[in-house]
């Protein structure tokens, strides 16, 4: 079987990155907010340029969060696959003989 991922996998990773984009707009929303909060509170030019700032840190950290949950999700997905799939046998047993052939002497190859 290839190394590809099943359906399943792909839909778990997918749903999992919308998961992640999801948290990561609530953060931008936060940060967005809580900055306009402290700019309407203060007339300090210097605290409301933090207020922007603090909000640029915070809005670039949630990306970073999602692009690191995505890769996660994408590694996970691609080692539940390789899992799944499992290791291979050989078919045959000692001499080439299929396992299981009955030789004259009544015994089994394993």
């Amino acid at each position: 079987m290839q190394g590809g991922k099943t359906t399943g996998e792909s839909m778990k990773e997918k749903a999992s990155n919308v998961g992640a984009s999801a948290k990561a707009g609530m953060e931008k929303t936060k940060a967005t907010v809580q900055e306009k909060a402290e700019r309407m509170t203060s007339r300090d030019p210097l605290k409301k340029e933090l207020a922007t700032e603090k909000k640029e840190a915070k809005v670039d950290q949630a990306e970073l969060d999602k692009q690191a949950a995505r890769e996660h999700n994408a590694v996970a997905s691609e080692h539940n696959s390789a899992v799944k799939q499992g290791p291979t046998y050989s078919t045959t047993g000692v001499h080439g003989h299929p396992k299981g052939f009955h030789h004259g002497t009544g015994g089994t190859y394993s």
